[in-house]
């Protein structure tokens, strides 16, 4: 992977007011989606919702006539310059926060239950950071893996019945954050974090360095570092952060190298 210019890790004077979310830096990411249909019309939410960037990966039919009919002529140019990835974590790569959304929620999937609330809390991170919202296949949704590599995870209230349709969801979390894009009041800047596959690299390894000293589970790693990654992404790591970190692991392992017969 080619080597990425990081801007300056010196904290910076916060304005004393912050415009609301900044649009240019959000991205909608569909993930498997199924149906062409649910991508011309989650293409069609975020051109009315001033999302200019769409992320498709691994779809499993992306038939552009089809695409095109849903997304209609106003959101042919987002669907002219999408980018499609063949896996989640290539293509959340270049991402430094990312929302997934889900419409299960349990002790293993901690959310914010109000995409309000998430839109508040994205008006200072989405100043300087590239956001991602990660929405599932229409069937399953995201896995507790995939929503692992999420900084957030978000749930649409419904009454009875909660699945969404795929556009639907698209189009709810984007209102939330188009509505919060005007208001104007006092807040501090989130800096430029991690990106996304800073993060990876650490967390892989994280995991090498906590299998070897039997932290976690051989048999089953990725299971006992969903923990870990929970931990993580409560806190706004940036490079240096993920930099330190890796360095810890560095020592770690040159210490338990030494041979101290």
């Amino acid at each position: 992977m080619t080597t990425r210019q990081h801007q300056s890790d010196r904290p910076t004077q916060a304005p004393s007011h912050c415009p609301g979310v900044n649009l240019d830096n959000i991205a909608i990411v569909l993930h498997r989606p199924k149906y062409p249909e649910n991508i011309g019309a989650a293409a069609r939410a975020g051109c009315n919702m001033g999302i200019k960037r769409l992320v498709v990966v691994d779809p499993l039919d992306c038939d552009l006539t089809r695409v095109l009919k849903m997304a209609t002529h106003f959101a042919a140019d987002i669907v002219q310059d999408m980018e499609i990835f063949k896996d989640l974590k290539t293509a959340l790569a270049p991402f430094q926060y990312v929302v997934g959304s889900t419409a299960r929620v349990g002790g293993n999937r901690p959310t914010l239950p109000d995409p309000r609330r998430l839109a508040q809390d994205l008006i200072p991170i989405s100043q300087k950071n590239q956001v991602a919202l990660v929405f599932g296949p229409e069937d399953t949704g995201l896995t507790n893996l995939e929503l692992g590599l999420c900084h957030a995870v978000v749930t649409i209230p419904t009454a009875a019945f909660s699945s969404l349709n795929l556009a639907q969801a698209v189009m709810v979390l984007c209102y939330e954050l188009f509505s919060a894009r005007g208001e104007d009041r006092p807040t501090e800047f989130v800096p430029r974090l991690a990106e996304r596959y800073e993060l990876e690299a650490m967390y892989d390894h994280l995991k090498e360095i906590l299998v070897a000293i039997d932290f976690i589970n051989s048999e089953n790693p990725d299971y006992w570092m969903q923990h870990v990654r929970r931990f993580f992404s409560r806190i706004p790591m940036r490079a240096r952060d993920v930099r330190m970190i890796r360095g810890i692991c560095r020592q770690i392992a040159w210490y338990g190298s030494k041979d101290r017969t």
